[in-house]
Parts: structure tokens; C-alpha cells; sequence
């Protein structure tokens, strides 16, 4: 039986949702740039507090900022709405012990990790998916070459608490119709 290949994508610029999305549903262009920016430019238009925008707020937009390409969570749920996935944030008081890491409905995680560049000058958040593939978790995240397999979901939930615990968020992602 001919084993299939762990999609990955690498970082380009600050595309980290870009990536970490066709990394979690395993496909090349499950979303492209254009996609999640006509995402981002509708949740404008819906923006109920368009009437308190400064003139930054054309550049840095609420869901996106056109200069870096960060996208916010609300352009995670949209994509992946659209995609019949349901995203649920994980309440970090409870740890990574209340994740059910065996749920036939899992279909994987996304963190935002905070970040930081240029001997913290620069502090930013980072989007990275994981995933059980093959029977076995993987932390896809873009920075890396390849993905990073764990040993066992143990690993994957001292992982989780030492995210959380340097203020990561985590959410998890079900197929749609699926409770925790």
C-alpha cells in the first residue's frame, strides 16, 4: 500500500494563515491569497464600526493588514466555515487536558503563538496548523522545512500547555455539525 506524501508549505513573507490552512486541509491551494483576502474585504463591509475608523485603518485593516498579509481570526473562522469545518477557541484556563486529541471529529488545530524578531524588536503572532496524519500528530508549522511528527498525543498536549502557557491561543477544528 503506497503511503501518501504530509503536505507542507513554507513561510512566504507573512502568510503564516495562508500556509497554515492548506497545511491543515492537506491541499495546494485549498486557499489562495485572493481567496482569504476577498474573505478579509467582506468581513470589512460587514464591519459594524466602519464609523470609527482612523485613516490607519485603511492600511491596517481590521482582518488584514494589505503591507505584512497578517490575517486575524475572524478570517480563520470564515475560511474554514466556507470549507464546512466549525472552529471552536479553546478556553486556555482549562489547559490542554480538556482537548480530546482521539475525536473521530477532530480534524486538527490551529495556534496563533506569539513572536518575536529582531532581538524583540518586533513582535507579531504566528498561525500553525497541526494535524493527525497517518495515525500520527504533526506540528505543520511554515517555519519548519517539513513537518514535525510527535511521539504521542502526550507529547502533542505538554506541547499545547507550553503554548498556552506563553500566551498561545488554540482552536480547534471539527467537521461541521460536531460538538466537543
Amino acid at each position: 500500500m503506497e503511503e501518501k506524501q504530509i503536505y507542507h508549505e513554507t513561510q512566504r513573507l507573512q502568510f503564516c494563515l495562508l500556509h497554515a490552512l492548506n497545511n491543515l486541509l492537506q491541499e495546494k491551494d485549498a486557499f489562495t491569497r485572493a481567496e482569504l483576502d476577498a474573505i478579509a474585504d467582506k468581513l470589512v463591509l460587514d464591519d459594524v464600526n466602519k464609523d470609527k475608523w482612523t485613516p490607519f485603518s485603511f492600511i491596517f485593516k481590521p482582518h488584514h493588514n494589505i503591507l505584512t498579509g497578517n490575517y486575524d481570526v475572524n478570517v480563520l473562522i470564515a475560511a474554514l466555515e466556507a470549507k464546512g469545518k466549525k472552529v471552536v477557541w479553546h478556553d486556555h484556563r482549562t489547559g490542554s487536558s480538556s482537548i480530546k486529541l482521539v475525536d473521530d471529529s477532530l480534524t486538527g488545530m490551529m495556534l496563533n503563538v506569539p513572536t518575536k524578531k529582531f532581538g524583540g524588536l518586533w513582535r507579531s503572532r504566528h498561525w500553525v496548523a497541526f494535524r493527525k496524519i497517518h495515525g500520527i500528530w504533526y506540528n505543520l508549522d511554515s517555519d519548519l522545512k517539513a513537518g514535525k511528527p510527535f511521539q504521542n498525543d502526550e507529547h502533542v498536549l505538554e506541547y499545547l500547555d507550553n503554548i498556552i502557557s506563553q500566551g498561545g491561543q488554540v482552536f480547534i477544528i471539527l467537521h461541521e455539525k460536531c460538538s466537543l
